[in-house]
């Protein structure tokens, strides 16, 4: 595995009182830096034992020193995160090589990973594959075993039902997925009404109002069980530039409510990357630019509350994590990700995050060389006061 300047042991402790965060902006209460508080990472060429080839598509020059095809499904992408209650947690590997056109022989995968912050390690137990045995996707699929495929859904986003099935955020259509504990879809895929990306297979010539790979990045479940908000990615045509809409879904009714809210990214060319439910009205959401290692300069995580009091007619913001910016023993520890897409909050003070690697292109910790999967906990500066419904 890479040699990190900054690696901690699992059992660090905030280092006394947090100072300001450094971008903090006037006006904005903020929590204060955050401190890392453990380090694991699971090398970029990990593969799924016993998989199939991966990455002919991608042509055969070499990418940040790998040259495709790969010998098997990469463990890779990871763009959300549930937890189990025995310290391991189920992550989701997203389209695979970053297109429809180069992601034929990905298989959509949840893999079941163990993180060791003592051995600075990430373990795979396992994982299962996304698959339609029952035919109930409309459109004509990659693979004629109706294996899911990242030519199929780019898959983003995922929580786990108190039933123990998964709920699925799609970027392609942008659709919700429905599966079961084998990854088998239990549902046929659910269109978000009145929005359409490019790669939605209904357009039928109409044109899209979303742009590519901008469907549901992020998606929480409500701390009852019963709802879950989907969180687009990008802007649907008409809005105002760089608001993203976030939609309440019914599990039981298998519908939309009439119930949406607004998020508003810091700059338009900013991006999401997960969002997870704190209590009835807030969710923390990772906000992100789209630079890696040292150009890198926004990797927030922002807790997000609905209840507007501030009149803007968006969700109010407030600063509680600066990835760029975790105190640790060594100094400051950076997370410097092009993409960081999974948040799972650990007790009142921590968080777990993780990056997506987009194996083999992103190279935010070493220039050249393929990011690993990195997967930290971080300790606010004070309490969330989140529903103890959270931790199920």
């Amino acid at each position: 595995m890479r040699r990190i300047a900054m690696m901690m042991c699992a059992g660090a402790l905030a280092l006394g009182a947090a100072a300001p965060a450094a971008n903090a902006e006037p006006g904005r209460p903020e929590y204060g830096r955050a401190t890392l508080t453990g380090f694991a990472s699971l090398a970029a060429q990990t593969f799924v034992p016993g998989s199939e080839a991966s990455g002919a598509q991608l042509g055969t020059a070499p990418i940040n020193g790998l040259t495709p095809p790969f010998s098997g499904q990469p463990v890779q992408g990871f763009s959300g995160i549930a937890r189990h209650g025995d310290g391991s947690y189920d992550v989701l590997s997203d389209n695979g090589f970053g297109a429809k056109a180069n992601s034929a022989d990905f298989l959509l995968r949840v893999h079941r990973i163990r993180p060791d912050f003592r051995a600075k390690s990430v373990h795979v137990l396992g994982g299962f594959n996304l698959s339609d045995p029952r035919g109930l996707v409309p459109f004509p699929l990659t693979r004629a075993d109706r294996m899911l495929t990242g030519a199929d859904f780019d898959v983003e986003s995922i929580v786990r039902s108190l039933d123990g099935t998964y709920w699925i955020g799609d970027e392609f259509g942008p659709f919700l997925l429905h599966v079961n504990r084998r990854g088998e879809l239990i549902d046929a895929p659910i269109e978000l009404p009145g929005v359409r990306a490019p790669e939605n297979p209904n357009l039928n010539g109409a044109q899209p109002n979303l742009r590519s790979s901008k469907g549901f990045e992020g998606m929480a479940r409500s701390v009852d069980g019963r709802r879950v908000y989907p969180l687009l990615e990008g802007t649907v045509t008409g809005d105002p530039d760089g608001t993203l809409r976030m939609h309440e879904f019914d599990l039981r009714k298998r519908a939309y409510t009439d119930r949406r809210w607004t998020y508003r990214l810091d700059d338009p060319s900013h991006a999401i990357g997960d969002a997870i439910a704190v209590d009835d009205h807030r969710f923390l959401i990772i906000e992100r630019d789209n630079l890696q290692g040292d150009a890198a300069k926004v990797k927030r995580i922002y807790l997000a509350d609905t209840r507007d009091r501030d009149g803007d007619g968006a969700l109010d913001k407030t600063l509680v994590a600066d990835l760029l910016d975790l105190v640790s023993p060594e100094g400051t520890f950076r997370f410097p990700f092009q993409t960081i897409e999974d948040v799972i909050i650990l007790d009142d003070r921590t968080l777990g995050v993780l990056n997506d690697n987009n194996f083999p292109f992103s190279s935010g910790r070493t220039a050249g060389s393929p990011d690993n999967n990195e997967f930290i906990t971080i300790r606010l500066a004070r309490a969330l006061h989140a529903d103890p419904r959270v931790y199920r």
